[in-house]
């Protein structure tokens, strides 16, 4: 997968299910506190470590026009002060613990994690109580923080032409969906912004009741159940905003737009339509669009990498991805750069004719076995990490799923069939659902220092 496609997930259910023999169903326990939090806890005792995260469901797509980029905004401010806590005490305890911190907004959810030795996770669920009910939103510390948000804009995306491409790719792509705007917010919005509307957020949805704790590690889910209790359970629950839908419309025709850039390549990104996971048990479409994306970009002999890079040489690279386990739209985008002598034309053709071979031809049992296999493989490597266990439980969850689906995804997965992947092919591959987006390079400023990666927190 691309950089740029890496928030795609394109093998979504890939990298997240876990085989039904050791699967989390043998060793994951939930309890809900009569505050309306549920705490998860996965017990892996491999080593004598921790991972704790808090995911509250608050992402981009929850904010209002005018406000983008709050929900991002606030988890910044996070790492300030509360009532009992000075500003920048927060990192300074998890450190002090031997542990590291970070958190992550997404369209739809922000999480906060701490991973430690074992010993401290009861310290980390205190501070992490700490800040659910008591943060200090104080107009200085905003001031200051505001500026660091944009920069990190500027950073990853005014200065990103491929960043600037997806934005203008979602922009046109969702009309009515708030997946339009971006995570990170437009520039306008964040100049705008006040603390009054990163007070507001909070105050909406940092709630007991609008939250889960997931914890996986060597730990005893009884002791973990019994530290929630004390830490979270006292925390009030308070009634969250409605939330409306705001569905988008039945698009009736192709849609492009062009983005010029300082950028030496052109960039192609192409956007179809495509449904996202609802009913775990029953719905196919997902499942064999996963396994489609699988087949055009999951491995070096990929059709993609096998067809377009090393064969015709018309892509110097090219992706596809593909991620139903979302709470809103969900869409299959295909990008990519032209080799030296072709064209972005040269480049859509070619991406199109090998779909429409998928559509014609189907796929060969080869291909589909692989993909399959890669999936159980992949399972198996991310079990050797405790925070990628953790992300599997929250992401699911996040999404509308249960952890005790997991199991389950991979075994639908494992179902898939090669007429399956044709029909969705020519299902959803059409133009009255595409929307397409194309970086038109424009002269780089030779005089300008680049900025330092890595000038962000997170």
């Amino acid at each position: 997968m691309k950089p740029l496609l890496a928030a795609c997930a394109m093998l979504a259910f890939a990298v997240s299910p876990a085989p039904t023999l050791a699967g989390p169903l043998a060793s994951t326990f939930e309890t809900r506190l009569a505050n309306g939090l549920r705490v998860i806890v996965k017990e892996d005792r491999r080593a004598p470590t921790a991972v704790h995260m808090v995911w509250y469901r608050a992402g981009s797509m929850d904010e209002k026009d005018g406000t983008s980029g709050v929900a991002h905004a606030l988890e910044h401010l996070m790492f300030k002060g509360t009532k009992n806590l000075r500003a920048g005490e927060f990192n300074k305890r998890v450190a002090e613990a031997g542990g590291r911190d970070n958190a992550f907004t997404s369209r739809d959810y922000t999480a906060y994690f701490q991973i430690v030795p074992r010993a401290a996770l009861p310290q980390m669920m205190k501070l992490e109580a700490d800040r659910m009910a008591n943060l200090t939103l104080d107009a200085k510390e905003f001031a200051a923080e505001i500026k660091v948000v944009m920069e990190e804009r500027r950073l990853r995306t005014d200065d990103n032409p491929h960043a600037l491409v997806h934005e203008a790719l979602n922009s046109v792509l969702f009309q009515a969906h708030p997946y339009r705007r971006p995570i990170i917010g437009w520039m306008d919005d964040l100049e705008h912004m006040s603390w009054q509307d990163a007070r507001d957020w909070y105050q909406q949805w940092y709630a007991p009741n609008n939250a889960y704790v997931v914890v996986v590690g060597d730990v005893d889910h009884r002791e973990v159940f019994r530290l929630a209790q004390k830490y979270y359970g006292p925390l009030k629950a308070h009634a969250l905003p409605q939330r409306k839908p705001q569905n988008e419309p039945e698009q009736a025709g192709i849609r492009r737009v062009s983005v010029k850039a300082p950028a030496k390549l052109p960039y192609l990104a192409m956007a179809w339509k495509a449904p996202r996971l609802k009913d775990v048990h029953s719905d196919r479409d997902p499942y064999a669009l996963d396994v489609l994306a699988s087949v055009l970009d999951g491995h070096d002999a990929s059709r993609f990498a096998r067809n377009l890079v090393r064969g015709t040489r018309v892509a110097q690279s090219v992706g596809a991805g593909y991620d139903p386990t979302l709470r809103g739209e969900a869409n299959f985008v295909v990008d990519g750069q032209p080799a030296e002598g072709k064209t972005i034309a040269d480049l859509e053709a070619a991406l199109r004719a090998e779909i429409k071979r998928i559509q014609d031809e189907g796929v060969s049992a080869e291909e589909l076995a692989r993909v399959k296999i890669q999936s159980i493989a992949a399972q198996i490597y991310k079990r050797d990490s405790l925070m990628a266990q953790a992300m599997e439980i929250g992401g699911v969850e996040a999404a509308g799923q249960s952890w005790r689906d997991i199991d389950t995804l991979l075994e639908k997965i494992k179902t898939v069939t090669s007429e399956e992947v044709q029909a969705v092919a020519r299902k959803y591959f059409t133009d009255d659902t595409l929307s397409i987006a194309v970086l038109d390079p424009q002269p780089v400023d030779q005089s300008k220092p680049k900025k330092p990666s890595g000038a962000v927190r997170h």
